[in-house]
Formats: structure tokens, C-alpha cells, sequence
């Protein structure tokens, strides 16, 4: 048949960035890779723990588990690159001729 080009639309990237940022994890959960999300939980939690043990004292909430925020980014900006990245492979593959194998043979002749 078409093999997956009829699948259903994968999750919009905007609404799985929303989703990493009020929940952490909640991003990779949404886009079905929920091992990624607790790997980025776990680090989280320790490298907070890290800095908030290594800080000055007068540092504030934010200086104090800087490790732990520099993570939440990362995974924010993961879940919403990889949401980002099946969004455009679905609409790549869902124009008429997106497929590169056949598009570029057509040209060609």
C-alpha cells in the first residue's frame, strides 16, 4: 500500500514543548519515548543534588541547583527537536512525490 505515509500525524511540536515545560519528562511521554525522559529525570535530580552541595552558601535557589535547570533545558529542547523532526519527515512524506527515491528519479530523465 503506502507503507506508514497514511499514518496518523505525529504530535505537534508545540504542544510537546508545552508540555516539557510545565512537566519535565511529560514531553518524551507524549512523543512515546518515556526511558529518554526518566534518563533526563534521573540526571536532574542528581546534578541538583551536585550542585546544590558544591554552591556558596549566599547563591541563590537557581545557583544552588544550576545543574539540575541546565538538564530541564536540555530536555525541553530535546523533546521539542525530536517532535520537530517527525513532524517534518510526516509532512515530507505525506506531499505527492515527497519520497526522495521517487522524486529525484523523475527529475532526472
Amino acid at each position: 500500500m503506502t507503507d506508514g505515509v497514511a499514518s496518523s500525524a505525529p504530535a505537534n511540536p508545540y504542544l510537546v514543548l508545552g508540555a516539557a515545560i510545565v512537566l519535565p519528562a511529560s514531553g518524551h511521554v507524549m512523543l512515546g519515548v518515556p526511558v529518554r525522559g526518566l534518563q533526563f529525570l534521573f540526571f536532574m535530580v542528581i546534578l541538583g543534588w551536585v550542585t546544590a552541595k558544591v554552591a556558596p552558601a549566599d547563591a541563590s535557589f537557581i545557583g544552588r541547583h544550576a545543574g539540575g535547570f541546565l538538564i530541564y533545558a536540555l530536555s525541553v529542547l530535546d523533546a521539542y527537536r525530536i517532535a520537530r523532526i517527525r513532524h517534518a519527515i510526516w509532512v515530507h512524506k505525506a506531499r505527492p512525490g515527497g519520497d526522495s527515491a521517487d522524486g529525484n528519479e523523475a527529475s532526472e530523465i
